[in-house]
């Protein structure tokens, strides 16, 4: 299209300065000039230039068809990963054949490299906007609709992204990773995720997971495996082997998590997560 565009600019380019630069002639061949035989010819130039534009622009509007179903023919080896995004933090969820098999995390999206992404965004709120800049453009995530975007990672990686609708007072600080990763590496991912949490393997981690259903910490988060079944807040089945907490925020560190626990909203202004003040050992215990 740009060449078709850039031959046709030239053309009347070159007629318009042609016209500007020419001289006209005394009244006499002016008046000689305006016969009949000019008159039509000027007028069958005219009809020509109209029916050369309509050709043109006839062509231009079946290629751009063309080209348009052909960018909307996607692979059917595609990974369709359903993005929701919440004030101020983002539910991913892998779906399957297997209801066993269903896989939600939070904040972080793991590809396979090479292999077109089909994500389906929804928001549970307000208005949010997904943006992985590296990846492809940003998309709205509008409540009560479902919007598609489509990318591939062709290398390897971690890429930062980030809402990009003001959402909110902590809409700065909900911010999300892909992870695209080699098909196996991927492929070990999503088994070792499927599975269920693993049960506390030491009187610590036990005292934890006491202390967590009695706090009620199952009201909002989710542990495949136990009782634990909120759905309000990030899925926490695998929360150890995330790489950051709170959206972004802070870097996932034992010190971080009891932190984070402690008082969101000092770390997170706006966060609707409640504080809760434990005892040290309780603390401890929880974050074991």
């Amino acid at each position: 299209m740009f060449g078709a565009g850039l031959i046709i600019w030239l053309g009347v380019a070159t007629v318009a300065v042609r016209a500007a630069l020419a001289k006209s002639g005394d009244a006499s061949r002016d008046v000689i000039r305006d016969t009949p035989t000019v008159t039509r010819r000027a007028e069958r130039i005219v009809i020509a230039a109209v029916l050369a534009t309509a050709i043109v622009l006839a062509a231009v509007l079946v290629y751009s068809f063309a080209v348009g179903h052909a960018l909307a023919q996607h692979d059917a080896d595609r990974l369709v990963i359903e993005v929701t995004g919440h004030r101020w933090w983002w539910e991913v969820r892998y779906s399957s054949a297997d209801p066993t098999k269903l896989v939600t995390t939070a904040n972080e999206i793991h590809v396979p490299v090479g292999v077109p992404i089909h994500l389906r965004l929804a928001s549970d709120d307000v208005i949010h906007s997904f943006w992985a800049p590296n990846l492809n453009g940003k998309s709205d995530l509008i409540p009560g609709y479902r919007s598609a975007l489509w990318f591939r990672a062709d290398t390897p990686g971690v890429y930062r992204g980030q809402c990009a609708k003001f959402c909110g007072l902590a809409h700065a600080k909900m911010a999300f990773f892909v992870v695209a990763q080699p098909k196996a590496e991927y492929n070990a991912w999503l088994a070792k995720t499927s599975q269920p949490a693993e049960p506390p393997t030491d009187a610590e981690a036990a005292r934890g997971d006491t202390v967590f259903m009695r706090n009620g910490c199952p009201l909002c988060h989710r542990i495949a495996g136990t009782d634990a079944g909120g759905a309000a807040a990030p899925d926490l089945t695998h929360v150890a082997a995330r790489r950051t907490l709170a959206a972004g925020v802070l870097d996932n560190t034992p010190e971080n998590l009891a932190r984070w626990i402690f008082d969101p909203s000092v770390i997170k202004p706006g966060a609707r997560m409640p504080a809760f003040h434990l005892s040290a050992a309780d603390m401890r215990a929880l974050v074991a």
